[in-house]
């Protein structure tokens, strides 16, 4: 029964996203795809915003993490925020006055065309991955609970969620995304609201019930300043915050292609302010599901799962709570799921379309046509690493994203940070080996450093990356300012 009403769950939820795809996206022109024709209100780009930041992965990985670190991920959250102070008044100033439609453009301006290619190369890199990694937690869900009672393969299922992205975002990209996201933004955090008050409701707690709860929990801690060698220390959880929100946002075609589509730098800025400062109240509230259902598994004598992603999902079907659990958890997951994948698979089919293949030297039938083959080529590409990743992957979804975004991520970081605070310019030449190298340095310092003294990095590894692709740089440079995109 349970299987049966998540699938109608989706089929209506899907109608409502293809609606509005036809709706909004008319012209379905390159133009319109890339840039949305530039007339997005900035407050439908910041709550939309929320939901693709956010994700399948949040939504189970959040909760979850309270059992083995407690509230602590508050830190890093508290991080975003000063990241995304620092992205609205350091780079989309840069964005805008450059009038650029993928960001990576700025590396060809300031340090060069191999520059330009290889931080693209890395963005594809880096999102088609992390675009995977997030849907693969939402189809195993769904294969879990719905299709493996019913015998279908779990590549049929994740070729059917893709396939359905693809449908809604094809003919106008960015311009459907940043409406659809807002909406699926609005069932998110609605859905977890109601989540909230359903299991609250269940504990018999009201509001100051659930505040005193959570308070008094033996896992509400939030703040640790007295162990350096944890990875839950403040310094480390704050720090790293700020540098994952930089590269993971600023540094991120996705993410920044949103904000491009405002009408002035004004109100991207507006949009920033207020997306960075929504994180930190929708965050607390995942945290407060995580400690709210531990409370539950205690008073129910329930056996939790190995992994924390499984908590929700298990008190969500088991039929503990009621169907309306079950409705809200579904509508929840595919809300933050779907806004996540169908932005990262736009921006994905927009860098590598300007910034690989250079579509835009093409006349607009022969580029639209380019387009949605890429549009398709990179929403299959993503089932494979997916595919992929179920057989690899053995740690907690969110804690492998960052993960592979300290290695992926690590040279846009250093590339950025070159051309934005030094006047020196680079042998170009070097960079695309600089930036391959420097991962691996980067793995190696881990482990020596891990083997020899006990010592294990954590988010970090980010800003050391960067470290390293910044000193490549330093090291092939020379003080002959070529550009002034700066001055």
């Amino acid at each position: 029964m349970s299987g049966t009403l998540i699938l109608s769950i989706i089929a209506i939820y899907f109608a409502v996203l293809l609606t509005t795809s036809v709706i909004v996206g008319k012209k379905g022109s390159n133009r319109t795809f890339f840039s949305g024709d530039k007339e997005s209100p900035w407050y439908i780009v910041a709550f939309g915003m929320i939901g693709t930041s956010l994700s399948g992965v949040t939504f189970i990985s959040v909760p979850g993490m309270v059992r083995n670190i407690d509230m602590t991920y508050m830190q890093t959250v508290l991080g975003f925020f000063v990241g995304y102070l620092l992205i609205a008044n350091v780079l989309l100033p840069l964005y805008y006055r450059l009038n650029l439609t993928s960001i990576y453009g700025y590396l060809f301006q300031r340090i060069g065309f191999r520059a330009y290619k290889t931080g693209a190369s890395f963005f594809l890199l880096s999102r088609t991955i992390g675009a995977a990694v997030r849907l693969y937690l939402v189809a195993l869900i769904l294969q879990t609970f719905v299709f493996d009672p019913w015998g279908i393969p779990f590549v049929v299922n994740v070729a059917i969620t893709l396939l359905l992205i693809f449908l809604y975002t094809f003919r106008s990209g960015i311009k459907t995304i940043i409406w659809t996201d807002t909406f699926q933004a609005i069932c998110m955090v609605t859905m977890l609201v109601l989540l909230i008050r359903q299991i609250s409701t269940h504990l018999d707690l009201d509001f100051t019930g659930v505040i005193n709860t959570v308070k008094d929990h033996a896992h509400s801690r939030i703040f640790v300043f007295d162990d350096w060698q944890s990875k839950q220390n403040f310094f480390k959880q704050f720090f790293s915050g700020i540098f994952i929100t930089i590269v993971m946002t600023g540094l991120d075609q996705d993410m920044m292609q949103k904000n491009l589509t405002c009408k002035s730098l004004k109100e991207a800025k507006k949009n920033m302010y207020c997306y960075g400062f929504a994180f930190i109240p929708v965050n607390l509230l995942f945290l407060t599901l995580g400690v709210l259902l531990l409370v539950l598994a205690q008073q129910t004598g329930t056996v939790l799962p190995e992994s924390g992603d499984g908590i929700l999902p298990m008190f969500a079907t088991n039929g503990m709570l009621g169907t309306p659990v079950l409705i809200f958890f579904t509508i929840g997951i595919i809300a933050a799921s779907f806004a996540s994948a169908d932005s990262a698979i736009t921006a994905l089919t927009t860098s590598f379309c300007i910034d690989i293949l250079n579509v835009e030297k093409y006349h607009a039938e022969k580029a639209k046509k380019i387009r949605i083959r890429s549009h398709l080529f990179i929403t299959a590409l993503v089932v494979v690493i997916i595919l992929i990743f179920k057989e690899l992957n053995s740690k907690s979804v969110i804690d492998a994203i960052y993960t592979i975004a300290s290695y992926t991520y690590g040279p846009l970081l250093g590339l950025y940070v070159f051309g934005l605070f030094t006047r020196r310019d680079t042998r170009d030449r070097f960079t695309p080996y600089i930036c391959v190298i420097s991962p691996f340095i980067t793995y190696l310092i881990d482990t020596l450093v891990t083997a020899y003294t006990g010592y294990k990095f954590g988010y970090e590894l980010l800003m050391i990356n960067g470290l390293i692709t910044f000193t490549g740089l330093m090291l092939f440079s020379y003080d002959y300012q070529r550009r002034t995109i700066l001055s």
